[in-house]
């Protein structure tokens, strides 16, 4: 193994996850991302941790449930990281795992180069700023996004509180991602109403910055109009295979992650600084009652932010104290 990737490897297990001589460290990974997860291991071993390696093929979707097999060695470790190429944030098994005190990070369809890009950043620097955003997004009512591309919806926030994403992942039953830096929330069900204009990336689909932006108008907190190119087609198709509350806005995030880009991969895109994203269908994770197999992210980029009518981010700008 190259020494970036495990000097990356290193910094995940033993500084976002504290993995520990003695606990049961666990990677769940897939055929498609063997190698990132060998790396983890690797570096779980180098800490003295029992660590485990379980792949298996990749999953269909994002917010599919693993086999019962990983389900129940997730609910048995102390630590588990879980470098995929569908997500598991979303699922059952990463909710049962943190409730019986696992520290959780899923990684999902992470790249080589994000890996040591983003795991190489500043994460104390983004836990800070990420926790004044929470903070804030708490405190809010309503929240309502605009850019110069044609979104203009507003999502109703108030008694929610917001779920702060730092990459320090250090308490018995926590998780998150990695790469992290994130500030997000579910907005109340069936509140929201306006339109998002997907112009950086839609999570399933890929990179959309020299594409049609997939264009969403939102009623009663669901999508019921879906217009751009052939991403928008695929995207419907995807949210009708899962049912109609799959259609549920579920979240409103802000990236913080000052070392992230757009590279049409979710996992990253979603932590850019400068962006917020909006996620349809699945929301439990986040508190939520809509528990489909799906969980689809859009990205939109250079967005304004405000929260009860105050500016948290001015086209692309975080504006914060």
């Amino acid at each position: 193994m190259d020494k970036a990737l495990f000097d990356a490897s290193m910094i995940a297990v033993k500084d976002c996850l504290k993995v520990k001589a003695g606990e049961v460290f666990l990677v769940v990974t897939d055929t498609e991302l063997i190698e990132i997860g060998e790396g983890l291991a690797e570096a779980g071993r180098s800490t003295g941790a029992v660590t485990v390696l379980l792949e298996m093929s990749p999953l269909g979707r994002n917010g599919e449930e693993p086999p019962d097999i990983v389900s129940k060695a997730m609910i048995e470790a102390d630590a588990v990281l879980i470098p995929a190429s569908k997500s598991l944030t979303h699922t059952a098994a990463r909710r049962n795992a943190c409730s019986n005190g696992a520290r959780v990070a899923t990684m999902p369809g992470i790249t080589r180069d994000t890996m040591i890009r983003c795991l190489n950043a500043d994460y104390y620097a983004i836990a800070e700023r990420t926790e004044k955003v929470t903070e804030l997004l708490t405190k809010a009512e309503s929240a309502r996004v605009t850019t110069e591309a044609g979104t203009d919806i507003i999502l109703p926030l108030g008694g929610i509180d917001a779920i702060a994403s730092t990459g320090l992942i250090h308490g018995p039953g926590s998780f998150g991602n990695l790469p992290s830096g994130e500030a997000y929330m579910r907005p109340a069900e069936g509140g929201s109403s306006g339109i998002f204009i997907v112009d950086g990336s839609m999570a399933g689909i890929g990179d959309l910055r020299d594409k049609t932006p997939i264009s969403i108008r939102v009623e009663k907190g669901l999508a019921v109009e879906i217009t751009g190119g052939p991403e928008a087609d695929e995207l419907r198709r995807k949210l009708k295979a899962a049912g109609k509350l799959a259609f549920n806005v579920a979240e409103l995030g802000i990236g913080t992650n000052d070392a992230a880009r757009i590279i049409g991969n979710i996992l990253e895109d979603e932590k850019v600084m400068g962006t917020i994203h909006i996620a349809l269908g699945n929301n439990m994770s986040m508190g939520g009652t809509i528990d489909v197999p799906i969980h689809l992210d859009g990205i939109v980029k250079e967005p304004t932010v405000e929260l009860d009518g105050k500016i948290l981010m001015e086209k692309g700008k975080l504006i914060i104290d």
